[in-house]
């Protein structure tokens, strides 16, 4: 992992949380299951990667909920990888200036379910915009955030024998025209918006981190 660094906490924390900066996001995928298979081994604490990824769009196990709007041509013409990756959900896109983390935790340490873990991530995202002064909400039945009929934040999870990987994006100051190119999450007719789009005013990415790893320690560690 040497392409990370790790935020600084509490020395007693039992959670580790590392910023990988920009990196690419099969990089990172792999980074996942190593941490992933090592957790599961207790070679290491819950961990949590933060990132963002240059422009990558991905398609999820659940086939029907995978739709792009271009051909792939067109995509590696424009630059933009496709990866085929098994978490739940559908399609979905990342870019810089989108704000996305990894937990790799134990659920049973926890002492959590799959949906109660999803609603906790939801909670993490809706403090995190808030601090952004954003208002944000859950829709029933639609895994991530909202403002008004917008989609802000997406989550896609993978649970292995009681680890989690995958995780959340949040769009904060990045190019939404990414996601002109795909139906995000299977979901006809959805407007994809951020922060800035919200707000007009660019945020700080060092700010936002601190904030989510603020959040991420009280929930986690």
């Amino acid at each position: 992992m040497n392409f990370v660094s790790e935020k600084k906490i509490d020395s007693n924390c039992s959670l580790r949380i590392c910023d990988c900066g920009i990196r690419d996001y099969e990089e990172v995928l792999q980074l996942q299951h190593q941490l992933n298979e090592h957790r599961k081994l207790d070679k290491i604490p819950n961990t949590i990667l933060i990132v963002e990824h240059p422009a990558v769009i991905t398609l999820g196990a659940r086939k029907s909920a995978n739709t792009l709007l271009v051909s792939r041509e067109e995509l590696l013409h424009k630059q933009i990888d496709v990866v085929e990756i098994r978490r739940g959900g559908g399609t979905t896109a990342h870019n810089p200036g989108q704000l996305v983390f990894y937990p790799v935790l134990s659920l049973r340490q926890l002492n959590l379910g799959i949906n109660e873990y999803i609603r906790l991530l939801e909670k993490i995202g809706i403090e995190l915009l808030e601090k952004s002064g954003i208002t944000s909400a859950r829709r029933k039945g639609f895994p991530g955030l909202w403002v008004d009929e917008k989609k802000i934040a997406s989550i896609g999870v993978r649970v292995s024998r009681f680890i989690t990987y995958h995780g959340m994006a949040i769009n904060i100051n990045n190019d939404l025209g990414i996601f002109d190119y795909i139906v995000p999450c299977g979901l006809d007719n959805v407007e994809m918006t951020s922060v800035l789009k919200e707000t007009g005013k660019s945020q700080s990415m060092n700010i936002i981190k601190d904030n989510l790893t603020q959040l991420l320690v009280r929930e986690f560690s």
